[in-house]
């Protein structure tokens, strides 16, 4: 049997899984500490605890050990519409009233379960949207379900359940949505597993709001029963990143338990009959009903939309080849909003800051006075793109990019923004035509050749995600792991080998069936 940690080692291993992993284990849950240490020891191999946790302790930092670490130091306790009274909310208040602001403009809904452990709450998510959306087909939803422990998400991919997931269900559930297996188990139908992605995430250690993760401009944020494991300061950094995850009037939906760690100015509680969520206050009244549609949004962006003739590359064929072999090497990238130094103004600095504090709506104002005119500096016009997109104003965002795009048909940078925006709105294949176009300036662009992976592998064409993915591998492999990579948000090339290297190892044990998508 192996020998527990000495108290001084076993003190500094609870200080770097709360640094790397947020999760906080107090002198009262030692005992817990010591258990999971000793499951990965064994996993990895090692007969004994100490030399183990050595080793996990010595550089370089590895994000893989850590993960299987949080696979035997997190609780997979999870149901069905657990917590009734926050799904009654969801459905009987926060989604139609959703639905009737978006129904006829720009038809879109965007949810999030953070921390959605073995995949119930995600897809219970998907259920309720099925459920209060008749004409479902015609609305673009995106769910989202992240999870540190990848062992979990691989459990909800194949989106196959035990009766304990059951409990709190209404006779019926599993016959409506469900498909017995030859073991007892149920599997969840396949309309409602394909409205579900994947995707594993740190909530304590990746970038987000991002559009390269699809975290950005969410109306639904489940966040629910993680909190309680975090120390109160991580725990307040998660709330703070989440804030500007949501759109103007999105929600977020924290456990009972976890209400106190809430601090955010512009997080509004709302109290309803056996529940308390929070609402991100509008930037101009407050309330959810301000706008009554979001393109009542993009009026005020028409002026910088370009007339047809001008954005013809847009819509139209690359340039030449003969001209791209002059003209390549002295195109200057525009950097990403993480890379900028310094910009062309004082005006630019102030956005800069509040686009990473999530003041968009003070960032949009003044980024607008900067693009007036006819010469704009295009770091003014990316950063405009990247705000309007995590603001959920997509079609504002398009133009943007359209204008920077025409403003330099070379520049690879703006065509993979304008292919990110496009993804969003839901026009893949348009996006993976900005996405090549990208690749055709600079086939050494990453992020291009993971976007395209990402897209190959939803649409199931999985030799040519396979190949991008790979390509993506090979290229953030030059960059040192602490890098931050083009474009990215603040991603760092080791970060995105380590997604990579999931990603491409989910695919493997999910290509044979038509399984949920497992994305980074």
């Amino acid at each position: 049997m192996m020998r527990e940690l000495s108290d001084p080692l076993l003190s500094r291993c609870g200080e770097f899984i709360a640094e790397h992993l947020g999760l906080h284990f107090p002198p009262e849950r030692a005992a817990d500490l010591q258990r999971g240490i000793r499951l990965a020891a064994e996993e990895f191999g090692y007969a004994e605890t100490e030399p183990f946790a050595r080793w996990l302790l010595s550089p370089p930092f590895m994000r893989e050990r850590m993960e299987i670490l949080a696979s035997h130091l997190t609780v997979g306790e999870t149901y069905f519409f657990r917590d009734q009274r926050a799904f009654e909310t969801l459905e009987n208040q926060i989604l139609p009233e959703l639905i009737r602001l978006r129904r006829g403009g720009g038809q879109r809904l965007r949810l999030w379960s953070a921390a959605c452990c073995t995949g119930e709450e995600a897809y219970s998510l998907a259920l309720s949207v099925r459920k209060v959306l008749p004409d479902l087909a015609d609305w673009q939803v995106t769910i989202l379900g992240t999870d540190i422990n990848p062992r979990f998400l691989g459990k909800a991919a194949r989106g196959v359940f035990g009766e304990w997931s059951f409990r709190s269900t209404a006779p019926g559930f599993k016959e409506d949505y469900f498909t017995r297996s030859g073991d007892g188990r149920w599997e969840i139908a396949p309309e409602i597993r394909k409205m579900v992605s994947f995707r594993q995430f740190n909530l304590a250690g990746d970038v987000y709001p991002s559009l390269v993760n699809d975290t950005n401009a969410m109306d639904v944020i489940f966040c629910r029963n993680v909190l309680i494991y975090f120390a109160p300061g991580p725990a307040a950094r998660v709330v703070r990143q989440l804030a500007p995850c949501l759109t103007e009037g999105g929600w977020l939906i924290l456990g009972p338990n976890e209400l106190s760690q809430v601090a955010e100015p512009n997080l509004i509680p709302r109290r309803f009959s056996g529940a308390t969520l929070y609402q991100k206050d509008l930037a101009d009244s407050g309330r959810l009903g301000a706008r009554t549609s979001p393109d009542e949004w993009e009026a005020e962006w028409e002026e910088l939309t370009l007339p047809p003739a001008v954005a013809e590359f847009g819509a139209g064929a690359p340039p030449a080849p003969r001209s791209l072999a002059d003209e390549r090497v002295p195109v200057e990238r525009v950097a990403a909003p993480s890379e900028v130094e310094s910009g062309p103004s004082a005006a630019y600095e102030r956005a800069l800051t509040g686009y990473r504090e999530g003041r968009y709506a003070e960032t949009v104002e003044t980024l607008l006075d900067l693009s007036r005119g006819e010469s704009v500096e295009p770091q003014v016009l990316a950063l405009l793109a990247r705000t309007l997109a995590n603001q959920g104003r997509l079609s504002g965002a398009l133009a943007i990019c359209d204008r920077l795009v025409a403003a330099d048909k070379l520049n690879p940078a703006g065509h993979f923004l304008r292919g990110s925006v496009l993804q969003e709105l839901g026009k893949p294949a348009d996006a993976v035509i900005a996405f090549k176009r990208t690749l055709y300036l600079d086939q050494d662009f990453v992020l291009a050749h993971f976007a395209l992976g990402n897209l190959a592998r939803v649409q199931e064409r999985f030799s040519e995600a396979d190949r991008h993915l790979a390509n993506a591998l090979v290229l953030a492999r030059r960059h040192h792991p602490e890098d931050l990579l083009p474009e990215a948000d603040g991603l760092t090339a080791g970060r995105l080998v380590e997604i990579v290297a999931t990603l491409r190892g989910a695919a493997a044990g999910n290509r044979p069936s038509s399984r949920a998508r497992v994305l980074p």
